[in-house]
């Protein structure tokens, strides 16, 4: 199942791609090694950014996770496309459950599995928990570092200034920093 979410500039927000895969129970070495061939090509894969591998829970999940950042969304449809990929997906559908299972979309959705593919999906009190949790002192650091910061370099002392610099800083961390990590910490509360 392949879905697509639109976006109003599609090549110039950068764009994720949460793919899911359910592998058999008995297959999971072998997938591990699929992982170790198509990684490496995906990451030298131009416009790559980043790649997140979340592995099933014992006894809550049966799903492998993998989400890949890529600079646009040219260079992520360049990738999923290409025959590198395609001959990989192919060598390893015998290890799989269902098909390869994948969502495209721009902004925060990689955060937490999306409604479109076949993935677990966290209840959304739990998704607004921990993304409150994990703003919430980033709102409070942020700014003590943010506005020494821009009266040493001579910004005006204006809130619009003050407010588009420190929720800058914010968003950036939570998108490159914070999220990636703090889901696989809470995963367990997450999923459960």
């Amino acid at each position: 199942m392949k879905t697509e979410a639109s976006t109003a500039n599609p090549g110039a927000d950068g764009a994720t791609v949460v793919i899911t895969h359910r592998v058999r129970a008995e297959s999971h070495a072998g997938y591990e090694r699929w992982l170790d061939e198509i990684a490496p090509l995906c990451k030298a894969a131009p416009g790559h950014l980043d790649w997140h591998l979340v592995r099933p829970i014992a006894g809550l999940t049966e799903t492998f996770t993998v989400v890949i950042r890529f600079d646009t969304r040219e260079h992520l449809q360049q990738w999923m496309g290409s025959a590198e990929r395609s001959r990989l997906i192919e060598k390893v559908q015998p290890l799989l459950v269902t098909g390869d299972d994948f969502f495209v979309s721009s902004g925060l959705d990689f955060w937490f599995a999306p409604s479109g593919a076949k993935a677990k999906v966290p209840v959304r009190w739990k998704q607004y928990l921990v993304t409150w949790s994990a703003i919430f002192p980033l709102a409070l650091a942020v700014p003590l570092v943010v506005v020494p910061l821009l009266r040493l370099i001579g910004a005006p002392a204006s809130n619009v200034v003050t407010t588009l610099c420190v929720t800058g800083v914010v968003v950036f961390l939570m998108v490159y920093v914070v999220m990636p990590r703090y889901t696989r910490l809470v995963q367990r509360w997450l999923f459960s």
